[in-house]
């Protein structure tokens, strides 16, 4: 089993080392699974449980003051899940497998997906908001809950992402910048030659509450093919526009080995939109990784 794991593209946290020790111990994880699905499912739940992340626990603040959070999955034979804004839900991904599993359904939202974790064993009610979070999201001055949709815009003009609204502890904390630190996962199994390609979030900093980005969106924050799988992490909103992972599989089709496909991909998107994102690869033959933003930190393991 090869597994390929990525951690968020968008700034160079200040320390680097234990983020990158949790990506190698999810990548590991996910390698020792049976089964392709398994292993990005399991790798992601690593990911999810870490406040380094953007993504279950620790995930990005809406202007509300909620943590929501989406996920979605795919195989090589096009069975597919996904979910979106869900609170108190940090294993996006279990949730996300139990729609591709379970129900003759693509995509299942909010609190009506929230009910089927619950109904499946994926824990709910959960608190996902850290105390930096917390302490970020009353420093930048939030509208009431229920001020009403125009009232959180106005506010969100200027916060939303995260920029500025950062304190000085959280931007020296490691844990920082949020803004793209979506995680996810590619596996293949060289014994089946199957694939699968999961990608989870908490969104990005200070969005509308209710927003939902690339990551649950087929071919946007995640696409899985015969040739191959990619998760996407960066502007989500760009993302979607450009299907960024459905580029990179197509290239992979098209005869790119897996580096190639994901440097091509990365090219594109930054000229069609001139955003910010990366994207991880994998194909038969290897694992391939790329992005124009500051950062993006990745990790592959095979098992023995």
């Amino acid at each position: 089993m090869r597994v390929i794991c990525h951690g968020g593209a968008g700034g160079v946290p200040d320390e680097p080392e234990p983020r990158q020790a949790i990506l190698d111990e999810a990548a590991d994880t996910g390698a020792d699974a049976t089964g392709v699905v398994d292993a990005v499912v399991s790798a992601m739940e690593d990911l999810e449980e870490s406040p380094r992340f953007n993504a279950g626990y620790g995930g990005a603040v809406q202007s509300d003051g909620v943590v929501r959070t989406d996920a979605g999955i795919m195989t090589d034979e096009r069975e597919a899940g996904a979910v979106a804004s869900m609170p108190g839900v940090a294993n996006a991904a279990a949730v996300a497998r139990v729609v591709m599993e379970e129900t003759p359904h693509v995509f299942v939202s909010g609190v009506h997906a929230v009910d089927l974790a619950d109904d499946f064993g994926v824990e709910v009610e959960r608190e996902l908001v850290t105390d930096d979070g917390r302490d970020a999201y009353e420093g930048a001055d939030p509208p009431e809950p229920d001020a009403g949709p125009r009232n959180h815009l106005a506010w969100l003009e200027g916060t939303f992402g995260g920029g500025a609204s950062r304190s000085d502890a959280e931007q020296s904390s490691g844990d920082h910048p949020r803004d793209h630190d979506t995680v996810g996962a590619v596996a293949h199994d060289p014994e089946t030659d199957t694939f699968a390609a999961c990608t989870s979030t908490g969104g990005r900093t200070f969005a509308l509450a209710g927003r939902v980005g690339d990551v649950p969106q087929i071919g946007s924050g995640f696409f899985c093919a015969p040739a191959g799988g990619a998760s996407a992490t960066g502007a989500g909103e760009d993302i979607a526009k450009a299907t960024l992972t459905r580029r990179a599989v197509r290239h992979l089709e098209n005869g790119l080995d897996a580096q190639a496909a994901a440097d091509r991909a990365i090219d594109e998107f930054g000229e069609l939109t001139g955003s910010s994102a990366g994207v991880i690869v994998l194909d038969e033959a290897g694992a391939g990784s790329a992005y124009n933003s500051e950062g993006m930190q990745t990790s592959v393991a095979t098992s023995e």
